[in-house]
């Protein structure tokens, strides 16, 4: 297979999972998007390995680490599995930090040994790693990546992947995974075991209330990031901040009920947050 040719079956990829990806829409440049699909076919595999099937933890995390042998392979060119093929050629080209790829290989490995968390600086640390180095690779494929857009971008992707949680609380109990912090629990009365019985509470409402507010915080503070990338970056990033906070709303107005229903954007919400991010450009607070 040549370079091309696995590129093209990252993007093939990326297309079946668009929902999921969705830097890889018309507003990223085209010569970066085989680029993208290449990180994306990295963690998407890696995530099913971490996520699916029957396989025991053992042998997850088996899987998890032969793929990163083949990562480690890759960035010296010696790999001929497609995914390693274009995502070898990607590293090299826009010198990123192999760290990154690790971090996230380390989040994956996590998830198969711990399905809840005690408090809200271990679900951070969870996130530095887990959502932060998509970001950090984002902005490194667009040149932008230095200290002063690192920070701001960590908060974006630790909110966004705070959002997924509070989201999918209803999905995550059945795997079974709480991602609720242990000590917010116990302080409203609740307990894991509440969770993943299902049980719409107003003490596990208060919980997820308390969730959604200190999320806010962290899309303010991802602000600084907008001023300091290209425009069209700063369009698709504005459009995914706005489709956070547009979730964000939609929780509070299901009254905090994500144990039971999972809240989503309708193709309404999907058109006020791009309409949004086109017509006012960078959010405020």
């Amino acid at each position: 297979m040549t370079v091309s040719e696995a590129y093209a079956d990252c993007m093939a990829l990326a297309r079946e999972h668009y929902e999921n990806f969705p830097v890889a829409s018309r507003l990223m440049p085209a010569r970066l998007r085989p680029h993208v699909a290449a990180v994306y076919a990295f963690a998407r595999h890696a995530d099913d390995m971490a996520d699916e099937g029957e396989l025991s933890g053992e042998e997850r995390r088996a899987g998890l680490e032969a793929w990163r042998q083949r990562l480690h392979a890759c960035a010296a060119g010696e790999s001929d599995h497609p995914v390693f093929l274009a995502l070898g050629d990607t590293i090299r080209r826009f010198d990123i930090p192999m760290q990154l790829f690790d971090d996230l290989l380390d989040a994956f490995v996590q998830d198969t040994r711990v399905h809840s968390y005690e408090t809200f600086d271990q679900l951070l640390d969870y996130c530095r790693r887990s959502a932060n180095p998509v970001g950090r690779i984002v902005l490194a494929l667009h040149g932008f990546l230095d200290d002063r857009t690192a920070p701001p971008s960590d908060a974006l992707c630790t909110g966004l992947q705070l959002v997924n949680f509070w989201q999918d609380v209803s999905v995550d109990r059945l795997k079974p995974r709480v991602y609720i912090p242990e000590e917010d629990l116990a302080r409203h009365g609740c307990t894991v075991e509440e969770v993943l019985g299902g049980e719409n509470s107003h003490r596990l409402r208060t919980v997820l209330a308390f969730q959604v507010q200190r999320t806010q915080e962290f899309f303010v503070r991802s602000l600084p990031l907008f001023p300091l990338v290209p425009l069209r970056l700063r369009l698709e990033l504005s459009a995914i901040w706005r489709g956070g906070k547009r979730i964000l709303a939609i929780i509070e107005k299901q009254g905090y009920n994500t144990v039971c229903i999972r809240p989503s954007l309708t193709w309404n919400d999907k058109f006020a947050v791009f309409s949004s991010a086109l017509l006012k450009g960078r959010p405020h607070a």
